[in-house]
């Protein structure tokens, strides 16, 4: 398991860093192909979207196409649907194009949804040789049990199967997710992950522990590396 831990005092100077470092990741990237981006439902990323945003300008995200991590099946006008928490701060505020935003059709069904998000990030993003989506960068927020994306714990099935997205129950409202997979997080060229919030440290201690079994420490043991941006003091 290898990782790059990033330290901060509080949230605001997370997610300002994380915001720049994004910058830079775009500055840098190769032209003539599409830069893919999977976004993160939460308080942290919604904060980091409105940081990003006011250092940003339009040309800055030509050909950067937008996906998600998981998404609730909620309308996408619904409180909780994890596209309405980027509508406004990120696309909206950037003037992104609807051509370069992907979201999950929820209003259609989950099994639409589902096949519809799976042929859509496989059209835009480069794929590995089985056939996996390679994002250039995922933003992965953590729960109190250490879950990601909506990869719980209690998931068994996750650990199976090799499909891009899933409809999946969780233990919270609303239960009924769609997310990425385990494999598509493991050939990604960059995950990030923001690990800030009331009662999470004890989950990111856990899952960064060599014996770690959380879903954030199934990602962390199956990539060269990831970068986790905190503001815990850990033991």
């Amino acid at each position: 398991m290898s990782y790059t831990l990033k330290h901060f005092s509080d949230s605001a100077p997370l997610t300002e860093a994380a915001a720049k470092h994004w910058h830079e990741a775009l500055a840098q990237r190769k032209s003539g192909r599409p830069f893919t981006v999977a976004l993160s439902g939460g308080r942290t990323p919604k904060a980091l979207y409105k940081a990003f945003a006011a250092k940003a300008g339009g040309a800055q995200l030509d050909n950067v196409h937008f996906f998600w991590g998981d998404e609730r099946m909620v309308p996408p006008t619904d409180e909780e649907s994890n596209y309405k928490l980027a509508a406004a701060p990120l696309f909206l505020a950037l003037e992104v194009p609807e051509t370069q935003i992907h979201r999950v059709l929820t209003e259609r069904g989950e099994e639409f949804a589902v096949q519809q998000a799976e042929a859509e990030i496989c059209r835009v993003a480069e794929l590995n040789a089985s056939g996996q989506p390679v994002l250039d960068l995922v933003f992965l927020g953590m729960g109190e049990d250490g879950h990601v994306a909506s990869l719980f714990p209690a998931d068994s099935k996750a650990f199976e199967t090799r499909a891009v997205y899933r409809a999946v129950t969780g233990p919270k409202p609303p239960t009924r997710r769609i997310t990425l997979g385990y494999p598509t997080l493991a050939v990604a060229r960059e995950v990030w992950v923001l690990a800030s919030g009331e009662g999470k440290k004890k989950a990111l201690e856990t899952s960064l522990a060599a014996e770690g079994d959380t879903p954030l420490a199934r990602v962390l043991q199956s990539r060269e590396n990831t970068e986790i941006f905190t503001d815990f003091v850990l033991e």
